[in-house]
């Protein structure tokens, strides 16, 4: 599941950004409201945390643009304002549910996983490649019959690979994608959980070169046989 979190408050979004890649998800960040109506309308998002306070666009805003070109990702705003008339507008600008800060992290983990299975209704819950098999809302990864115990990492990195076919990611995408922009760890990170990820693909059973070294670029799935 892909999660684009648009909120100015770094302290926010660091905390956020690990709880949430924690549980699986796979994180975009946004700081800005320009910067996070780009995101959700150049990517497809599962769900997107949009605060209403924002430099550049606020969230009401962004909310409404979306929903008035046809975007049905549901939107949960997150915003310190907690009068009625607050809420109020905040829904009638098409967000899907509002919470107020501060807020706990498990009660914010609650309504996300409550707005995705709405969301399930109306996409594919399985990704699939040949005998490989990911399903976003168990979070379970499987090659053929068994079960693979794989990180939250190794998880949003297979993830990342099967929503994208065929395409070839450098070490430095893939950084920017599963770790939050403020934290990147050195590109060395990327080729051990390559590595981890692979070790484990191969002890279930998948061939070792499942996730393929394009030499100078970069990694991608192997062809489907």
């Amino acid at each position: 599941m892909r999660i684009l979190l648009v909120e100015d408050d770094e302290r926010i979004t660091d905390a956020l950004a690990e709880d949430l890649s924690d549980q699986h998800y796979a994180i975009d960040v946004a700081y800005d409201g320009e910067e996070g109506w780009e995101l959700a309308t150049a990517f497809t998002y599962d769900l997107i945390l949009l605060d209403i306070m924002l430099p550049k666009m606020d969230g009401i805003t962004i909310c409404q643009k979306l929903r008035s070109q046809g975007y049905s990702t549901p939107v949960l705003m997150l915003t310190a304002r907690d009068t009625i008339d607050d809420k109020v507008i905040g829904l009638d600008a098409g967000a899907d549910d509002y919470l107020v800060k501060p807020f706990d992290l498990q009660e914010l983990s609650a309504r996300i996983r409550a707005l995705l299975r709405r969301g399930n209704a109306t996409s594919p819950p399985v990704l699939e490649w040949g005998n490989l098999r990911l399903d976003p809302s168990t979070c379970e990864v499987f090659y053929e019959e068994r079960l693979l115990p794989l990180s939250p990492k190794e998880y949003s990195l297979l993830e990342f690979f099967l929503r994208s076919g065929r395409r070839v990611f450098s070490r430095a995408q893939i950084l920017e994608h599963l770790w939050p922009f403020e934290r990147l760890p050195e590109e060395a990170t990327v080729k051990a959980h390559i590595r981890g990820l692979r070790q484990k693909l191969e002890a279930a059973g998948a061939p070792s070169d499942l996730i393929e070294t394009v030499y100078g670029l970069g990694y991608r799935l192997k062809e489907k046989p």
